[in-house]
């Protein structure tokens, strides 16, 4: 059965990562071995260079090369996938990891917060709250005489 045709990896409006972007590795995964336990086991890695891509745009990329830094090496970005047997489900699981990654990293920054006073009823139930407990904390207290 012949696999079916992706044209690309979308991972946000607009961005589509072509498959000759992406390059793919495949070894066994680690893990507990002996008497064959695990043979089926494959590890894909994903290797897209965020760099060199031609699908961002300098903005997208700029940013992009800010918010993942600590996960780039060189400008190339590499994802692991050993959680599945099969090696087509760890693909698919590593290319749903890329999409993740690269959509939150291109999302804009949230708007800046503006400070705001706090309104005078929340000041007084603040304060009569804290009256409260402290009449029940004072009727704990043994009696003095």
């Amino acid at each position: 059965m012949a696999a079916p045709h992706r044209p690309g990896l979308r991972v946000a409006a607009g961005v589509v990562i072509p498959e000759s972007e992406l390059s793919w590795r495949f070894s066994r995964s680690s893990g507990p071995g002996g008497q064959g336990v695990n043979t089926a086991d494959s590890r894909v890695e994903l290797v897209w260079d965020a760099a060199g891509s031609a699908v961002l745009s300098p903005v997208q990329r700029e940013r992009l090369l800010e918010r993942l830094s600590g996960r780039l090496v060189d400008g190339v970005l590499t994802i692991a996938a050993s959680e599945h047997r099969a090696q087509l489900r760890n693909r698919d699981a590593a290319r749903a990891q890329l999409t993740a990654m690269v959509s939150d990293a291109l999302r804009p920054p949230a708007p800046t917060r503006r400070a705001t006073k706090p309104s005078r009823g929340s000041k007084e139930r603040r304060l009569k709250a804290k009256q409260r407990r402290t009449t029940t904390k004072q009727l704990r207290r043994p009696p003095t005489d």
